[in-house]
């Protein structure tokens, strides 16, 4: 198809909520998700002797989750009987069409038919607490965060030639050529606001390219990046596995980087639930989360990453094959250009170097590019938006009731500075420091 037909994009059913950031469409409850459930059942994992305070308020919760690899923790704590081992015996995971179909159900909660919690962008949290994204603030709750690295930007075949990498400089002649000749040229991205918005921004940035002026940041659901990158719809997109690594395999694209390359060890998805439902089933609410935390130590083993990619794979879960998970769960990069790696320390995380483990000092990172990219006013209150909904002291609760050593329970809420692939620096102690000194920003 030829480049007049970028502007057209290819949506299936449900996944139209993609929408702007500010227009919110139609709201959907779990039940037209646009994805099928699983509901905990008897398993092999016994259920806990759990003592009077331990035993949850409740024993059922629906969670939502999109089809990516990092949702993998909630899937194996499902299939694996985690939840029901720490007396959540009626858990059901839900398959979310998109992140705005997450953030409607979300605000509906489960009593409304929706959900009460989900894997989800780390950011959209704050944007939800906040009332940036939803028709009214609704309070949430991080628990957790479920995973880091593993997200990558793909770019369109039509820039093999260029070998675009990090330095994503050398896009930059193609795109004025392309706004001198009132061509729109498209950069997609999840959810505005969310990580593989911020990725985006930054790498296009770092490269001189402003992505409010130089080309078009569009929202598209991740299993529709593949199918809108085959029709010219796109120029280049950022999304998690496996859609990246499908991308490579049907030759349609390259991988240009993955994101352990532009910010080592960075955050990405959490587990996050609305804090009316923690605050009211607190007990369940801590089930939940050592569910999760033991799922996550499962995950990271070496010897489980074939399985755990055979079962995220299964029509139910991801409905991809599974060869389009692996590779990239172990490190093993293909990029499509030529390239290979293999590095298991770029590659997705969800246990080692503290990856469950919600930092604030990240959650500052988040709510900061926000604030450069006009998504928050420069006169937000950071610190106390984090400390609000980050609970980290609800995570070192679960860590220490599972038995996690206390080596791998972090001491401090700050990673401390932070360095990216182009040099520039991230002192959480001065978020004002490094937001003025980025040249390309919307504030």
């Amino acid at each position: 198809m030829s480049k007049l037909s970028r502007r057209r994009f290819i949506f299936t059913a449900g996944a139209t909520a993609a929408g702007t950031f500010l227009v919110h469409g139609c709201t959907s409850s779990s039940n037209n998700s646009g994805g099928n459930s699983a509901e905990s059942t008897p398993s092999a994992t016994p259920v806990a002797n759990l003592s009077p305070e331990e035993t949850p308020e409740v024993t059922s919760a629906k969670l939502g989750f999109i089809a990516l690899t990092d949702s993998a923790p909630l899937i194996i704590a499902l299939e694996k009987g985690l939840f029901a081992k720490y007396g959540m015996t009626e858990v059901e995971v839900l398959k979310q069409a998109s992140w705005p179909v997450t953030r409607d159900n979300i605000e509906l909660g489960s009593q409304g038919g929706g959900i009460d919690g989900a894997h989800i962008l780390s950011p959209m949290p704050y944007l939800m607490t906040l009332g940036k994204i939803t028709k009214q603030p609704v309070p949430m709750y991080i628990l957790a965060r479920l995973n880091t690295n593993g997200q990558a930007i793909s770019v369109s075949e039509d820039y093999l030639d260029l070998k675009v990498g990090l330095d994503s400089s050398k896009m930059k002649q193609v795109f004025a050529q392309a706004k001198a000749s009132n061509k729109e040229l498209n950069a997609a991205i999840t959810f505005p606001g969310g990580t593989h918005d911020l990725w985006m921004r930054y790498w296009l940035a770092a490269g001189g390219i402003n992505p409010e002026k130089d080309i078009s940041v569009v929202p598209v659901p991740p299993p529709q990046m593949v199918a809108n990158m085959k029709i010219g719809a796109m120029e280049t997109f950022c999304v998690g596995e496996p859609w990246n690594a499908q991308l490579v395999n049907q030759e349609q694209g390259y991988t240009a980087l993955v994101t352990g390359e532009l910010w080592k060890n960075h955050p990405e998805k959490a587990f996050a639930m609305r804090a009316d439902w923690v605050d009211k089933n607190p007990k369940a609410a801590k089930a939940l989360l050592k569910a999760v935390l033991e799922a996550q130590q499962w995950c990271d083993k070496p010897e489980n990453v074939q399985e755990m990619c055979e079962i995220v794979s299964q029509d139910k879960w991801f409905k991809v094959p599974a060869e389009d998970i692996i590779e990239r769960s172990q490190g093993k990069i293909t990029y499509g250009d030529g390239r290979t790696v293999d590095n298991p320390d770029i590659a997705m995380k969800f246990w080692k170097d503290n990856a469950s483990y919600p930092y604030k000092s990240h959650d500052l990172w988040f709510l900061t590019e926000n604030i450069r990219w006009g998504y928050l006013p420069a006169n937000t209150d950071t610190k106390a938006l984090v400390d609000k909904v980050n609970r980290s002291d609800i995570w070192k609760e679960a860590a220490k009731a599972i038995k996690v050593p206390d080596a791998q329970i972090p001491t401090s809420d700050s990673r401390g500075v932070e360095t990216f692939f182009d040099g520039v620096k991230f002192d959480p102690e001065n978020p004002k420091a490094y937001l003025d000194s980025l040249k390309i920003k919307k504030v």
